[in-house]
């Protein structure tokens, strides 16, 4: 497996080499948390099991697994291990900032890992931008912003096997941001809202299932 140059300040690294006290709950430890008590009934999400973390959704969760750890860069990197077990799968990383309100839950741009395709969306000038979003969900969106919409995502074909594990880097610099998996440059996306002064918080969001493991971020300031 290739690995990453390891330019910049390691500022966080978990390599979830520890055991749980329970098995009925998310006991995550390190500075994690989940949305498995608000979103979840409380059910478990999120196991640590032989030197990993598993992430899988609750049969009775009504939004997708998010698993958070605090951060705060301008300039940064977040790498990891993962793996897909399943065709469905996906791995998404979400960089937020909870302390900007002009966006729903601080959303600032995601990469969007699956077994056939890389996505890096905008969110903050995009599909999160308070404005746009109620518009959207009262169905007034203007041509003008359906347009803008189109230019705030990336998809790159990309194809991974299930059941491998892979080392992804996802990379901020000024207003790109550049994915690499196993050290090798996958997709690239410039939108204005990947320069927002500070990313305060990595959301591990998952829609269904991943494995992960050896994480660190780096910033680059």
């Amino acid at each position: 497996m290739a690995v990453e140059s390891k330019t910049g300040k390691l500022i966080f690294e978990d390599r979830f080499e520890r055991n749980e006290s329970q098995e009925e709950r998310d006991e995550v430890g390190n500075g994690w948390n989940t949305n498995s008590k608000s979103r979840a009934n409380g059910h478990k999400q999120v196991d640590l099991k032989d030197g990993a973390m598993r992430i899988f959704i609750h049969e009775t969760a009504d939004h997708g697994v998010s698993v958070t750890h605090p951060m705060e860069f301008r300039d940064g990197r977040v790498e990891l291990k993962f793996m897909l077990e399943d065709p469905k799968d996906s791995l998404g990383l979400n960089f937020a900032d909870l302390q900007y309100k002009k966006v729903w839950a601080g959303h600032l741009f995601r990469v969007n890992v699956c077994v056939k395709a890389v996505e890096i969306a905008d969110l903050k000038t995009g599909v999160m931008d308070l404005k746009t979003r109620e518009a959207r969900k009262a169905g007034t969106v203007s041509n003008e912003v359906k347009e803008k919409l189109k230019t705030k995502t990336k998809r790159v074909p990309h194809k991974l096997e299930t059941g491998q594990w892979y080392h992804v880097a996802a990379e901020v610099v000024g207003d790109t941001m550049t994915v690499s998996i196993d050290g090798e440059k996958v997709a690239s996306f410039s939108s204005e809202g990947m320069a927002h002064p500070t990313k305060r918080l990595l959301r591990l969001a998952i829609k269904r299932n991943v494995v992960v493991d050896d994480l660190q971020i780096y910033s680059l300031d």
